[in-house]
């Protein structure tokens, strides 16, 4: 079963969604406290189903929030960034050699995060 890992940082809380074969899906940023973790994972799975919006493609289709945005990195690997309702950024992926590798890994969050359960590392 995929899970929500809460880890304690030097500076706060932050978590990671990992899927069935423990892989990391999406990471958080830092909170400031363990509750504020768990209402940015709440919203994750609240935002989960959101739609794509692809910064990489010749014609960018804008959509509304919360959204997926996907967008090329530094190194010209392709990221993904979860955004709620509000605006704030609320998950990000790893750098991705394909933009099909990233699309999966938004599906992957589509299709786990709901059900995923929550757990103190």
């Amino acid at each position: 079963m995929a899970q929500f890992v809460i880890k304690q940082t030097k500076t706060g809380f932050t978590f990671n969604l990992k899927a069935n074969n423990k892989e990391t899906i999406a990471t958080s940023e830092v909170y400031n406290t363990k509750d504020s973790c768990k209402r940015g994972i709440k919203s994750v799975k609240r935002n989960a189903k959101a739609h794509v919006e692809d910064q990489t493609a010749k014609e960018v289709k804008k959509v509304s929030l919360p959204k997926y945005e996907i967008y090329k990195d530094k190194k010209g690997e392709f990221r993904f960034r979860l955004k709620a309702g509000n605006a704030q950024i609320i998950a990000v992926g790893e750098g991705y050699k394909s933009l099909a590798a990233c699309k999966n890994g938004i599906a992957s969050i589509n299709k786990n995060a709901a059900k995923a359960e929550v757990v103190d590392e």
